[in-house]
């Protein structure tokens, strides 16, 4: 027994012969025939009499007409439930991600203008965190996704996409002397405020040894921990950040320039996932969208 049959059994209760039921669906009348006769047969009842050409419905046919439409509505709204989950226009009532602390000012809002309009009901919980607190919450599976730098071990609960890819670069004020350099040590920067990120964390920790190996003392003048921040303050003259490309690049609205820092570092983020958690397909959209707008924000213009 199929729902085609089903189709038939309410249609024919409906229009009283063969002809107008092929008419209404689209069939042959020989199709709709046999439709009719496997009916039958898959269920061992009469379900129409036949008398000169004509059918006249049994009872039975009646009582299991009534079932067949309650079927083919329930078929019905099931296909348009697939149909809206694959628009967006349905789906999981909240998709949560977990980001960097630097990305909340511009990177988010573009990410998701396009995906509200996409998934209207869905509603986005965005959280801003440091590499270790996303990927706790990945494992935690209290967040859907995130994006983070590779630091260190990332534990077994995380499944992990390289996404992007950055370098260590000087961000600089427009008019500073040092722009007119196509890459800068850390001779170039003895004595000179300089905007740290971070203490403790490992990238930190690499870059403190990148000065102590060249045998130039810090002048830290500010310690921050966000990259906004960061980019800011030397928008506003307090001193040179040392940063990678991926997030220098989120700020070039700013009155600021990036040249290369050697010896050049190089740093990878990626999208993490729970381990071996499906995603719905609002929250992989989503994933899609931040993809998207890590190549719009990191193009070279």
């Amino acid at each position: 027994m199929n729902f085609k049959q089903l189709e038939v059994l309410k249609t024919l209760l409906a229009t009283g012969s063969t002809i107008a039921t092929a008419k209404s669906m689209g069939l042959s009348q020989s199709g709709v025939s046999r439709l009719l006769q496997q009916l039958e047969s898959d269920l061992s009842l009469t379900l129409f009499d036949r008398d000169k050409g004509r059918l006249i419905a049994t009872p039975e046919a009646s009582i299991l007409a009534r079932d067949a439409e309650n079927i083919l509505l329930g078929l019905s709204r099931f296909s348009g439930l697939a149909e809206d989950l694959r628009s967006g226009a349905a789906g999981p009532e909240v998709v949560r991600i977990g980001l960097p602390n630097s990305m909340w000012e511009n990177f988010a809002p573009a990410m998701l203008v396009d995906y509200a309009r996409e998934f209207p009901t869905v509603r986005i919980e965005t959280f801003f965190e440091t590499t270790s607190v996303i990927a706790q919450l990945i494992e935690q599976q209290v967040i859907d996704f995130g994006f983070l730098r590779y630091e260190g071990q990332i534990g077994p609960g995380v499944e992990m996409e390289k996404v992007a890819t950055g370098t260590s670069v000087c961000v600089l004020p427009e008019s500073h002397p040092l722009a007119a350099l196509s890459e800068i040590a850390p001779k170039d920067l003895r004595g000179l405020p300089l905007i740290h990120i971070g203490r403790q964390r490992p990238t930190r920790m690499l870059l403190d040894q990148t000065f102590q190996r060249a045998g130039v003392k810090q002048n830290v003048k500010i310690e921050t921990h966000t990259n906004s921040s960061a980019c800011a303050y030397v928008a506003h003259g307090l001193g040179i950040a040392i940063l990678s490309s991926f997030f220098a690049n989120l700020y070039r609205h700013l009155p600021i320039v990036q040249r290369p820092f050697v010896p050049v570092t190089t740093q990878d983020f990626g999208l993490a996932k729970p381990a071996a958690a499906p995603s719905s397909l609002a929250a992989k959209a989503l994933m899609a969208a931040l993809k998207r707008q890590i190549e719009r924000s990191q193009k070279v213009e």
